[in-house]
């Protein structure tokens, strides 16, 4: 079965190593067919001001030349050019024009902040452990990504790692599963993609992104779905696809939706 990974950073990203070239290599190595650079859209001062979360507007041009460079030296893989862009709510600050989506041909849509703040950046992680933290930032984020997800005016193709607020281990009491029914139904209204996100399972929730759960009921409500490592080394390029795959099967999908360079979708059936 075909290998795809529709999620990954490199240096461009403040936080992630590895050049395009090495991605590339990588990739070629490991046998994918697809891969997606998705690097992070920049953001402002406002909310990335050591440069340490999103592509700096200077390395655009490069980075778009060097996924070129990329599809020439390797000619049977697909190398989609992609973005992963923040929502930030009512707290926007960019000014994006369609001009300058235009080069992106997939674009993942994450909830990384809550009202300004990066829930999940680890230096930041001190505000979970207040009183009654995981309950008020479970039900904020959900709110967020609903919204991020069901309006038909943002850009997003893909929404990544759907349950990205358990990625510290930090649970709500209340039951999840209406939270779960209404992620899923905004994504179908948003005619979005999701992802099985394979990095979950490396940090503290030990758990891909969705939850099982999450993922039948985006199954249940007819919402395509992909892969992504969400991979910030070359050496994690194919990190756990196929464990993705028997997720998803488990979940109730008998296709991987995949991108393509051209903005279009194919499917691949599961094995």
């Amino acid at each position: 079965m075909e290998l795809v990974n529709t999620h990954c950073h490199c240096v461009y990203s403040g936080h992630g190593v590895g050049s395009v070239a090495e991605y590339a290599q990588a990739a070629d190595a490991a046998g994918l067919t697809t891969l997606a650079f998705t690097e992070h859209y920049p953001l402002s001062a406002a909310f990335d001001p050591d440069q340490y979360l999103s592509m700096r507007p200077e390395y655009v041009e490069r980075y778009l030349a060097e996924i070129e460079e990329a599809r020439a030296a390797h000619p049977h893989i697909e190398f989609i050019v992609g973005t992963e862009m923040d929502y930030l709510g009512s707290l926007e600050d960019r000014v994006i024009a369609e001009a300058d989506l235009a080069p992106y041909r997939f674009k993942l849509g994450s909830v990384h902040f809550i009202d300004g703040w990066a829930f999940d950046d680890p230096a930041q992680k001190g505000r979970w452990e207040e009183p009654g933290a995981p309950d008020a930032i479970w039900r904020r984020y959900g709110e967020l990504w609903c919204q991020a997800a069901s309006d038909r005016a943002n850009p997003y193709d893909c929404m990544a790692h759907p349950d990205l607020a358990k990625k510290f281990g930090y649970a709500p009491s209340f039951d999840r599963e209406p939270l779960y029914e209404a992620m899923a139904e905004a994504a179908r209204a948003g005619e979005r993609m999701v992802e099985v996100n394979t990095s979950g399972g490396y940090y503290a929730c030990a758990e891909m992104f969705p939850a099982p759960a999450l993922l039948a009921a985006f199954c249940r409500a007819g919402v395509p779905c992909t892969v992504g490592c969400d991979s910030h080394d070359p050496a994690n390029v194919a990190r756990d696809i196929r464990a993705a795959y028997d997720l998803m099967y488990q979940a109730g999908y008998r296709s991987v939706t995949v991108p393509t360079a051209t903005g279009d979708r194919r499917s691949i059936t599961i094995e």
